[in-house]
């Protein structure tokens, strides 16, 4: 071409087909009017010299789209099922010789039926992440709206126990005052019969002190009226105060047993190797009964003749709590002992009433003053208001202190404090001889 770009004559006729007065350049546009170019003799040669080469495909060409082995510099043809991994002839049989190989063809269309399964999991997860991440991101908003409530529910709580303390306190002191009036009143009365009692003895006395000092005859003429009026003379008594008990009058849920329970609920099973033998204890070791006698090694932990049992666990530090039911037993004490108590003397229940080393309350139907009672450093007759049927015992190492519950009207019924333990803990649990079984409640059955 006059620009001097080469084509060969096939393919400049084609480009310029159909064109008229003006003829391009394929390469730079250049404009050859009427179609002027010449023959390229040199290149022509040139041409016609490499057309006489044979055609060869290169070593590159015919392993196109083949992967190699880089150790034997083979094709990789095959598939490992095992390792999943591709492989050469060689290495088929060197260290996949006892594997499952199969040709890659196979293995591929085998493959992608199974990512084809694959890709349908992960779509279904992918979609079931997506609702996920559509509710999550709702949570906010939703846990937004149940902390305004709980919080309006705060408030209502407070709130309701504030007028009730308001009430309860107004009522407290309109009582209170009653009783004042009234005790100032008996009070003015029994001043009022003892200033007479004081008139009616001074009285008396110058009687007597007339009489001492009469002669023989007078002294003894009318002495039976001095004498009559002296037995006849009797004393008021002292005047004592009394108001209402105001201990209990908190509503259960107010109660300070409930935060107890709660933090420091104790998971209390029965010792069965310091059973007596004629107690029976349930599989799951939270029941115990009073019944017929077995055939059990004596072992030094067994109550001998007492009809008591033990926890397993005793405990040395930090706070517990556990309750007891005893519903309508005749005879049964509940509470905690030394590691030590000793357990095969005679007749022990008297001296368990008796002796150091326990603190527990119970009920014994033989007592003649009352049919409860704590046992301690000292035993104390009590005077539940509420029969009780469900005992709750809040120990409390560090504090020294052992605290035993009415569950039935959530009283307390006795607390033993500033107490030094000096060794270990254990439940103790005294059934009595009835047939009626004392159970060990779990945290629903609190609940």
């Amino acid at each position: 071409m006059p620009c001097g770009h080469n084509f060969c004559l096939p393919c400049i006729r084609l480009s310029w087909k159909g064109t008229q007065n003006t003829f391009p350049c394929p390469s730079c546009q250049l404009d050859c009017p009427n179609r002027k170019f010449s023959s390229n003799l040199q290149l022509g040669s040139l041409t016609k010299i490499a057309k006489l080469f044979p055609t060869r495909r290169s070593k590159r060409k015919t392993l196109e789209g083949k992967l190699m082995c880089k150790k034997h510099k083979e094709s990789m043809a095959f598939f490992c099922e095992k390792d999943l991994v591709v492989l050469c002839r060689q290495c088929c049989s060197t260290n996949h010789q006892h594997h499952r190989v199969w040709p890659i063809e196979k293995a591929a269309c085998l493959h992608r039926k199974q990512l084809a399964y694959s890709m349908e999991l992960y779509k279904d997860r992918m979609e079931r992440v997506k609702k996920v991440l559509a509710l999550q991101g709702s949570r906010p908003l939703e846990l937004k709206r149940k902390v305004e409530r709980r919080r309006k529910d705060i408030h209502f709580e407070f709130e309701h126990l504030r007028l009730f303390l308001e009430n309860r306190q107004e009522a407290l002191l309109k009582q209170l005052q009653e009783e004042e009036i009234v005790n100032l009143t008996k009070l003015k009365e029994s001043l009022a019969k003892t200033s007479e009692h004081a008139s009616s003895v001074r009285s008396l006395l110058k009687e007597v002190e007339r009489k001492y000092g009469q002669s023989e005859m007078e002294l003894l003429t009318d002495l039976k009226h001095v004498y009559d009026s002296y037995r006849c003379l009797k004393s008021p008594g002292n005047f004592s105060f009394t108001f209402e008990d105001f201990g209990n009058w908190l509503p259960p849920q107010y109660s300070g047993l409930n935060p107890i329970v709660k933090c420091f609920q104790a998971d209390v099973i029965l010792d069965p190797e310091t059973a007596h033998c004629r107690l029976s204890i349930s599989e799951d070791r939270k029941t115990v009964r009073y019944g017929l006698r077995q055939k059990l090694p004596p072992l030094a932990s067994r109550f001998f003749l007492c009809p008591a049992v033990l926890g397993s666990r005793a405990y040395n530090s930090g706070r517990q709590y556990w309750e007891v039911d005893v519903k309508d037993k005749s005879d049964w004490i509940v509470g905690v002992c030394k590691e030590s108590l000793p357990r095969r003397k005679k007749n022990q229940k008297q001296q368990l009433l008796k002796q150091d080393g326990i603190w527990a309350v119970g009920r014994c139907s033989g007592c003649i003053e009352s049919n409860y009672i704590a046992l301690g450093p000292k035993r104390i007759s009590l005077l539940p208001k509420v029969t009780p049927s469900k005992i709750g015992v809040f120990l409390d190492i560090e504090m020294g202190e052992v605290s035993f519950y009415n569950l039935d009207d959530r009283s307390l019924l006795h607390t033993y404090n500033n107490d030094h333990f000096n060794e270990a803990l254990l439940p103790y649990f005294y059934i009595g001889t009835d047939s009626k079984p004392l159970k060990i409640c779990t945290v629903t059955d609190s609940e």
